[in-house]
C-alpha cells in the first residue's frame, strides 16, 4: 500500500524519527544536567594492588569519567588496600577511594587524622573473605591454621584487619600462634604454589583476577568460615559489626568450587571522599558510577551489584552533599 502513497511512508518515517529524537533528548536530560558544563580539574583516586578488584574497578571508572567529564584529569594511585585508602582521603593525599566499611569504622574508632571529614559517595559491592589452601592440604578450618605459615595481607590492607579478627575469633593470635607473612594477592598465590606458605587470606569482590590465574596452574580450595565465627566476630564489637555471614556462590571460581558454595563472611565496600570535595564534581562522579555499572560490570563482575537503590547506604559515613543531590534527582 505504501507504494501507492509514498508520502504516507515518508510522513510515518519522519514522525518515528521525531519521536526518537524526543526520547533521546529526554534520556540526555535525565543523564546530564541540562546545559551544564562538565566539571574540570584534577583528582587523585587511590585504588589497590595490581591483581585486585579495587585497581581494576578504578581503571574502568577512570575511563567512564573520561567520557562524561573529558576536562577532568583522574590520577590513579596504587595502594595496599582499604586502610591506606581511608587515611589518604582523610588527610588529603587522595580525593576519592574505595574502602571496606570495617576499615572506615576502624579509622574512626582509632581517631585517625581528620576522620570526621570523611564522607560516603556510594555503597558499591561486597568483599568476600577467601581463605586459600592447596587442594591436598589437611587444613579444614580456621582453627587448624595454628602453627602454620599464613599470609595475612600487608599492614595497610583491609585483608589484614579481617584476617587478624577472624584468627582471634578462632582463638589464634596472629603474631604468636602462626608464622605470619605480610603478603596479599600479588605475591600470596605464588608463595602458596611454591610451598613457602600453607594458606593465605584474601578479601575482595568476586572473582579476583589473581585467583583466577592461579586456578589455571595450581589446584587449590577454599576453607569455610562458618557462622559460628561470625557470631564471635560480632562479640568483638566495634568495626567487627560490619561483617555478615554469607556463602561464596559456586559461580565465583567454577573450576575450583566444582558446584559448591563456601561459607564465609562479607563486608560492604564504599566509595569515599571528603566533606570539602566540590559538591558539583561529586554529583557528576556519583552519576557516572551509577551509569557505568553495566559497562564496568562486563569486566568486573562485582560492579554488576552497584544499585542506585542501595548506593545511598554508606554507613558508617554520612552521604556527601553532592552525592545526596544526585540521588534526590533520580528518586522516583
Amino acid at each position: 500500500m505504501s507504494r501507492g502513497f509514498p508520502h504516507i511512508g515518508r510522513r510515518r518515517a519522519l514522525q518515528g524519527a521525531a519521536a526518537g529524537f524526543v526520547a533521546f533528548g529526554l534520556l540526555l536530560w535525565w543523564l546530564l544536567p541540562l546545559g551544564e558544563e562538565p566539571p574540570s580539574g584534577t583528582i587523585t583516586f587511590s585504588t589497590g594492588t595490581p591483581a585486585g578488584v579495587y585497581q581494576k574497578y578504578g581503571k574502568l571508572l577512570k575511563d567512564a569519567i573520561g567520557k562524561d567529564m573529558p576536562a577532568l584529569t583522574v590520577r590513579l594511585k596504587d595502594s595496599d588496600g582499604s586502610q591506606v585508602n581511608v587515611a589518604r582521603v582523610a588527610t588529603g593525599e587522595a580525593d576519592f577511594t574505595i574502602a571496606a566499611a570495617d576499615a572506615v569504622k576502624t579509622y574512626e574508632l582509632d581517631k585517625g587524622a581528620d576522620a570526621d571529614k570523611l564522607r560516603g559517595v556510594a555503597r558499591l559491592y561486597d568483599d568476600y573473605v577467601q581463605l586459600v589452601v592447596p587442594r591436598d592440604s589437611s587444613i579444614r578450618s580456621v582453627a587448624q591454621l595454628e602453627g602454620k605459615r599464613v599470609a595475612i595481607g600487608p599492614a595497610g590492607s583491609g585483608v589484614r584487619l579481617i584476617a587478624d579478627r577472624v584468627l582471634k575469633a578462632a582463638g589464634i593470635n596472629a603474631q604468636k600462634d602462626i608464622t605470619p607473612f605480610p603478603d596479599g594477592i600479588n605475591t600470596g598465590p605464588g608463595q602458596l604454589k611454591r610451598g613457602e606458605i600453607e594458606a593465605f587470606f584474601w578479601s575482595s569482590g568476586l572473582p579476583t583476577e589473581g585467583l583466577e590465574k592461579l586456578s589455571k596452574t595450581f589446584a587449590f580450595r577454599f576453607v569455610p568460615i562458618g557462622a559460628d565465627l561470625v557470631t564471635k566476630l560480632h562479640d568483638q564489637g566495634g568495626a567487627s559489626g560490619y561483617y555478615r555471614a554469607t556463602n561464596m556462590p559456586a559461580s565465583a571460581y567454577p573450576s575450583v568450587q566444582r558446584g559448591s558454595t563456601v561459607a564465609t563472611i562479607a563486608v560492604s565496600n564504599l566509595l569515599v571522599t571528603r566533606a570539602d570535595m566540590d559538591p558539583r564534581l561529586t554529583e557528576w562522579l556519583t552519576r557516572t558510577v551509577i551509569r557505568s555499572r553495566d559497562h564496568i560490570g562486563d569486566r568486573v563482575h562485582s560492579a554488576q551489584l552497584v544499585d542506585v537503590r542501595t548506593a545511598i547506604y554508606t554507613d558508617p559515613l554520612p552521604l556527601h552533599d553532592g552525592a545526596r543531590r544526585y540521588y534526590q534527582s533520580v528518586k522516583p
